[in-house]
């Protein structure tokens, strides 16, 4: 009885607190940027404004998380939905919990990882869970609570890339060479099992990014000819050729589900964002937008009219945001991008619009 009492009295506090930012939202509607500085030593949650006329992007604040960054080779790194976000603390095994109030982002405190889990790459948020993989683990958490919900997963490949989350289940690449299928509880949590998706061989090399279109996944299998990839919820793999001439030219690696049958990868060493088509069985790059640096990390508002990636800029002058208009048929337009701010690198970003 007392937990029950525990948990709505929390929820009450939740939908308080979400009411108050509504209100908030009517009077602002501002596009907010957060990315994260993933510094091994203090890792830090950093925010960009959208002015109004979307013209410049400044910065707002610099969040110390109150954890520690260093994870590499990673998407999903920060996520934002509604008015809670999440940001992974890779060395403190921990991920920060962020409320947007108005036009302001804090930082509420850190979750801990379950005792048996370490080192966070990536998280994943839907409306009632957040989603973590690290090195050894996946597991879900009540959100924004925090508690742990749901059965952990163990993992006896440390070389998980991101982890996404569809209807019935969340998919974690593998930068080994494979997706896992990890199985939903019907109240929206990890079930406790998995399933190891065997890949093609033409889009089995260096699985990155990811995201779901409904109960589907989308992925790059960034070093391999097919650099897009869909897997339905029965396991089946339907490879899409990506850019050409292949990699180390071309690697869609960071994936962002578009409006319509749309998708958004951020191609690291073609320092562009490559744009396909698809259809729930298949699809076909479209073409691919410069950047004047490596992204990393890439995500499209939820009214999916702006899209943002995060890029080492290729003039040395260090990490670097930039922001998108997406037209109605799904074509980009550079809208603002920020000034160096003494980072090298930035990990993960997210859009917080209200």
């Amino acid at each position: 009885m007392k937990t029950y009492l525990s948990r709505v009295n929390g929820l009450v506090s939740i939908l308080l607190l979400s009411a108050i930012s509504a209100v908030a939202a009517d009077r602002h509607h501002d596009i907010l940027i957060v990315t994260s500085t993933n510094d091994s030593s203090g890792n830090a949650a950093v925010v960009f404004q959208l002015n109004s006329a979307a013209t410049s992007l400044s910065l707002v604040s610099t969040l110390p998380t109150g954890g520690n960054g260093g994870a590499s080779g990673n998407g999903g790194a920060v996520q934002f939905a509604g008015s809670f976000g999440a940001v992974v603390n890779y060395g403190s095994n921990t991920i920060s919990r962020l409320v947007r109030e108005g036009n302001a982002i804090s930082v509420a405190g850190t979750v801990a990882l379950a005792s048996q889990c370490a080192q966070p790459v990536s998280v994943a948020l839907n409306d009632w869970h957040a989603f973590v993989v690290g090195s050894n683990c996946a597991e879900s958490h009540a959100w924004p609570q925090g508690n742990l919900e749901g059965h952990v997963v163990s993992l006896t490949d440390s070389s998980a890339g991101q982890i996404a989350v569809g209807q019935s289940w969340a998919g974690v690449t593998l930068k080994s060479g494979s997706v896992l299928q990890l199985p939903l509880t019907a109240q929206g949590a990890l079930a406790g099992t998995s399933v190891l998706v065997t890949l093609p061989s033409d889009a089995q090399d260096t699985p990155l990014g990811a995201a779901f279109w409904g109960d589907i996944l989308g992925f790059n299998p960034a070093h391999s000819p097919d650099s897009f990839a869909l897997v339905n919820s029965g396991g089946t793999v339907f490879p899409v050729l990506g850019p050409q001439p292949a990699y180390p030219n071309n690697a869609p690696c960071w994936l962002a589900k578009g409006a319509g049958n749309i998708w958004y990868a951020g191609n690291s060493p073609g320092q562009a964002i490559s744009i396909f088509f698809s259809d729930g069985q298949g699809g076909s790059f479209y073409k691919s937008v410069s950047l004047p640096g490596v992204p990393t990390d890439i995500a499209v508002s939820p009214d999916q009219k702006w899209l943002a990636v995060i890029y080492t800029a290729s003039d040395g002058s260090g990490a670097r945001v930039s922001v998108f208009s997406v037209d109605p048929y799904g074509d980009l337009t550079l809208a603002a991008t920020s000034t160096p701010i003494g980072v090298s690198a930035f990990s993960g970003v997210a859009i917080s619009q209200q």
